[in-house]
C-alpha cells in the first residue's frame, strides 16, 4: 500500500506539473510595447498600449526605454515587439540619408517599409500625416509684421539685411541635415553673429528664447510637432522646397507578432490617421507646457475620438 501511494502521489505530481507546463505554453507572452524617451514617444506609446489592451490583447509596458538607437536595437533583437518610429530615421538606419526620396512622404514611407521588411522582418504600419522634422519658427506677431510665412520669405528678409537671430543647438547649426540644408535650398547664409547656439539646444529653450526675444533672438530651431509652438504662439515657416526629410510617426512591429495578432494593423490605423500637425502639437503642449500626464492625455484623446469602442 505504501508503495502504491508513493506511485500514485508521483503520478499526480507529474500530471500536475505537465498541466502547468501545458498551461504556460498555451499562454503566449504579451505584446511588448515600447517608445523613445521623450514626450511624443510617451504620448504615442500610451495610445498604442491603450488601444491594444482595450481590444483585449495582452500588452506589456516598456515605454520610455531610451533614445532611438536603444529602442531600435531592442526591436531588432526581439526584446520588444512594437514601438512608434519616424519614417525619416530609416534613411539613417540604411545609410541612405543623401537620397532625396526621404523628402517625399509617400515614397519615403514605402522605402522604409520595403527595406525593413526584407532585411529585418519588421513591418511599418500606416503612418500619421504629421511631420516631425526640423523647422525654423518665429513669433507669430513678428512674422506677420514682416509678412514672413515661409522659408522663401525668410531668405528674402535675410538677403535684404533684415535683423535676424536664430536660437539653435550646435547639432542643428553644424549638421548637414539641419541649418545648412535650409541655407542651401533657399539661398541664404547666417553668420555667427546671427546665431545663438544654446548648450544642449532643447527646442523648449530655443522656442522660449524666440518668444521672449532673449539676446535679440527672433527665430528658433524647433520640431514640426513641438507643443511649444502652440503654447508660445510661434509659427513654423513653410518649407515649400522640402529641404528636410519627412519624419512621419508610424508604428513598427515585428512580422512574427503581426502574424499572430493581425488585428494590430486595423486597430492602430485610425489612431495614427488622425494625428495631423495641429493635433499632435496640441497634445504635446498638454504634456510639455500644461504638465499633464502623457497616459491621461492619450486616453482622453482616444476617448474623444471614439477610438476605444
Amino acid at each position: 500500500m505504501e508503495q502504491d501511494w508513493r506511485l500514485t502521489r508521483r503520478a499526480l505530481l507529474s500530471a500536475f506539473g505537465s498541466a502547468c507546463a501545458s498551461s504556460l505554453k498555451a499562454q503566449p507572452r504579451p505584446i511588448i510595447v515600447s517608445a523613445k524617451l521623450d514626450i511624443e514617444g510617451a504620448l504615442l506609446g500610451h495610445m498604442i498600449l491603450s488601444v491594444l489592451s482595450h481590444a483585449g490583447l495582452a500588452v506589456e509596458d516598456r515605454l520610455l526605454l531610451g533614445p532611438t538607437a536603444i529602442v531600435r536595437q531592442a526591436l531588432l533583437s526581439g526584446a520588444i515587439d512594437l514601438y512608434p518610429e519616424y519614417t525619416g530615421n530609416a534613411a539613417f538606419f540604411f545609410n541612405d540619408d543623401t537620397d532625396p526620396i526621404w523628402r517625399n512622404a509617400k515614397a519615403g514611407y514605402e522605402r522604409a517599409a520595403q527595406r525593413d521588411l526584407i532585411r529585418n522582418r519588421l513591418v511599418w504600419l500606416k503612418p500619421a500625416p504629421a511631420d516631425n522634422n526640423w523647422v525654423i519658427a518665429m513669433p507669430r506677431a513678428f512674422a506677420a509684421s514682416l509678412r514672413v510665412t515661409s522659408l522663401d520669405d525668410l531668405a528674402r528678409w535675410v538677403q535684404a539685411d533684415g535683423p535676424i537671430k536664430l536660437a539653435a543647438s550646435a547639432e542643428f547649426v553644424e549638421s548637414a541635415a539641419g541649418l545648412p540644408a535650409f541655407e542651401e535650398a533657399y539661398g541664404f547664409k547666417l553668420t555667427a553673429t546671427q546665431l545663438l547656439v544654446l548648450s544642449g539646444g532643447e527646442t523648449s529653450a530655443t522656442c522660449k528664447a524666440a518668444a521672449d526675444g532673449i539676446s535679440g533672438v527672433n527665430a528658433a530651431m524647433a520640431y514640426g510637432t513641438d507643443g511649444a509652438l502652440v503654447a508660445l504662439n510661434l509659427i513654423a515657416l513653410d518649407d515649400s522646397k522640402h529641404a528636410q526629410p519627412v519624419y512621419a510617426p508610424a508604428p513598427v512591429v515585428r512580422e512574427s507578432v503581426l502574424a499572430r495578432y493581425p488585428q494590430i494593423a486595423d486597430l492602430l490605423a485610425p489612431v495614427f490617421a488622425g494625428l495631423d500637425l495641429p493635433t499632435l502639437r496640441g497634445l504635446n503642449a498638454k504634456i510639455a507646457v500644461d504638465g499633464e500626464d502623457a497616459g491621461r492625455v492619450a486616453n482622453a484623446y482616444l476617448t474623444a475620438q471614439s477610438l476605444l469602442n
